[in-house]
């Protein structure tokens, strides 16, 4: 199995990609063993100012030390230089808030998963053409459900994932799978800086379990 199924496959089956940043090591280790209690299997770290990388370090540590079969990403990849950054320092996979045509080309042709975000057509498109078959629908809380169904028939080989505006809540989450998602992003909806500022894990824990629960249900 390639190694861009092997990746697809397991955020499929897990149903939500969560997704966090804090300055702090210490509150992403802990975040990352709360959510991985939980249930997780796949999670994206965002690239967001100087500690990110430093701290994604120290988690692929962690992970390798106490984690087994937990995938680890790295999203808001906007060049070649923070895609080379992070695989050396060994992300399992990339995600981008927009199409980044040399980051696809790479990770096409060494059989890495890369998630770009796309917001048109014509951008799905050029990253269809590519060679990628993952989307990122960003912003979703902008694009909305109805973009989705509008348009998925015209792209019936592709999976999408909506990040941006799901919220926990049963009703959010069943809207978007009905419009035919592959799975959800959940940034600070589930993992929210005042659960991080309070290092509340039980919390953060249950409520992950929680959602994953709920999508369960929702695909019944």
């Amino acid at each position: 199995m390639s190694n861009v199924r092997r990746i697809t496959d397991a955020i499929i089956a897990q149903g939500i990609l969560p997704l966090y940043f804090n300055p702090s090591e210490e509150v992403s280790l802990d975040t990352l063993k709360a959510i991985y209690k939980a249930g997780i299997k796949a999670v994206e770290y965002t690239n967001r100012g100087e500690a990110a990388l430093a701290n994604f370090r120290s988690m692929v540590a962690l992970r390798n030390a106490e984690m087994p079969g937990l995938l680890l990403g790295v999203g808001t990849i906007k060049n070649m230089r923070q895609a080379e950054d992070y695989l050396s320092a060994g992300a399992d996979f990339l995600v981008s808030p927009g199409f980044v045509p040399d980051v696809a080309a790479h990770c096409v042709a060494n059989d890495i998963f890369y998630a770009p975000g796309c917001m048109t057509p014509t951008e799905i498109i050029a990253a269809e053409n590519a060679g990628i078959g993952f989307i990122k629908l960003f912003p979703g809380n902008m694009l909305g459900t109805e973009f989705l169904t509008t348009i998925k028939e015209i792209f019936p080989k592709l999976l999408f994932m909506p990040t941006g505006g799901v919220d926990t809540t049963r009703d959010s989450i069943a809207s978007w799978y009905k419009a035919g998602v592959c799975a959800v992003g959940m940034g600070s909806k589930l993992i929210s800086k005042k659960l991080m500022e309070a290092r509340d894990y039980a919390t953060m824990e249950a409520e992950t379990r929680t959602v994953l629960e709920t999508i369960a249900s929702v695909r019944g």
